[in-house]
């Protein structure tokens, strides 16, 4: 019995330690931009979504957790509906991106300086 508790501990390190990967990960599809008027906003994790009308058609862009958002200069407001967002991303599949980058008016923030 000994035995079989020390295996299953190291499956459970294992496990543990094993670099996991997300299934909205990154998939090295091309890099996008879009620009339109938020629609609607769900902000919180795994991460934030916002839609996008962009000239007629909803896109959904998945930005970033929390903390990332804040990170990146982003304040409570600056994502909601009505405004107007330039965004520079992942395409991920049928209108729905990934951004990296966000420009409100002038101001420019980078979620994920490591992608671009």
């Amino acid at each position: 019995m000994h035995r079989q508790a020390k295996w299953l501990l190291a499956i459970v390190i294992l496990l543990f330690f094993t670099p996991a990967h997300a299934h909205h990960g990154w998939t090295g599809g091309e890099t996008i931009e879009i620009e339109g008027t938020i629609t609607t906003v769900r902000l919180g994790n795994p991460h934030g979504e916002v839609q996008l009308d962009v000239e007629g058609e909803i896109w959904t862009v998945e930005v970033g957790q929390p903390w990332r958002n804040e990170r990146a200069g982003l304040a409570e407001g600056d994502l909601a509906e009505g405004v107007e967002l330039r965004v520079s991303g992942e395409h991920a599949g049928e209108r729905l991106m990934k951004a990296e980058q966000l420009w409100i008016g002038d101001k420019h923030y980078v979620l994920y300086p490591d992608r671009i």
